[in-house]
């Protein structure tokens, strides 16, 4: 989403019982359980003259989610699918094998004032489901588990934790989770995460040892299991991780893959343009300079 994207530079250090940095991936740290990439996006103003227009982009070896806090995109995907997503809802999409799809304001906003806010999140596969068939869904926000502890609001956007499961379709163990409060609360909740754990922080400010941490930071534990902090007040939290795969993930522009061979596979076919189509779209985003680097 170059127009709009939040890029922020890759800083990070150990403080205590996390590891801290900013967005996802960074140097110290490229995955989380199979999350391989976050990105915040605005939140940005849009006048009427200016709209979100990514054409068509493929994808291999993950799933894509996104999520909006405010605002609204128009997915089209080479599946035939074209699903309006607002705030509070998810796209789930599954590249495997490979998919393509563009992103834009749709038609009705195109000549007003608009907001967008959201995250887009990228989770790898498991390497016996890299190649499966693309899959695409939307889940409305009312089908997610909700609850509160204490004064703290939680929401369970997908995976499994808590006792919970989200119906977003994953494939392996994780979960992705809302926190909110509007009053200063301890949170203690190590013992319901499993394998790797992560904390990106919306709005409001952390507590931990001492520490505080701000909107747009990332907090990685160092041990699941010592997941306690502070929410100060009006402070929305998304917790996200799972389990680690054995083997190294690769990533090249909008791929992820297992092997460097893979990756080659299919930057060749967005050369060729021989990825399926997006029905209706003629454009398409080129493939990025040769010569830059798949990055572990």
């Amino acid at each position: 989403m170059s127009n709009i994207k939040l890029i922020i530079e890759e800083r990070a250090s150990n403080i205590g019982n996390f590891m801290v940095g900013r967005l996802l991936p960074f140097r110290e740290k490229r995955m989380v359980g199979p999350f391989s990439f976050i990105d915040h996006m605005g939140p940005v103003c849009l006048s009427d003259h200016e709209n979100l227009d990514v054409p068509p982009h493929p994808h291999i070896g993950l799933s894509t989610l996104t999520y909006l806090f405010e605002g609204s995109i128009m997915h089209k995907d080479s599946l035939g699918n074209e699903v309006e997503i607002k705030p509070g809802q998810v796209n789930w999409m599954t590249a495997g094998s490979g998919i393509v799809h563009s992103e834009r304001t749709p038609g009705y906003l195109r000549h007003s004032d608009k907001m967008l806010h959201g995250l887009q999140i990228w989770v790898a596969l498991p390497k016996d489901k890299e190649e499966m068939a693309p899959e695409f869904y939307h889940i409305e926000e009312n089908e997610m588990p909700v609850w509160k502890s204490g004064e703290v609001s939680f929401k369970l956007i997908a995976g499994e934790a808590f006792g919970q499961k989200s119906p977003v379709p994953v494939f392996s163990p994780l979960y992705f989770l809302e926190l909110k409060t509007t009053t200063r609360q301890t949170v203690k909740i190590g013992e319901f995460l499993y394998g790797e754990s992560a904390l990106y922080i919306l709005e409001g400010a952390i507590e931990s040892e001492g520490n505080v941490y701000g909107p747009k930071q990332i907090l990685i534990a160092k041990d699941s299991q010592l997941c306690e902090f502070e929410m100060h007040e009006n402070t929305t939290v998304y917790i996200f991780g799972g389990e680690p795969f054995p083997e190294e993930r690769f990533i090249y522009w909008n791929f992820v893959a297992s092997s460097r061979e893979r990756i080659e596979q299919a930057k060749t076919k967005w050369l060729e343009q021989s990825f399926p189509a997006v029905p209706g779209e003629t454009e398409f985003v080129p493939l990025p300079e040769q010569g830059k680097q798949i990055r572990p």
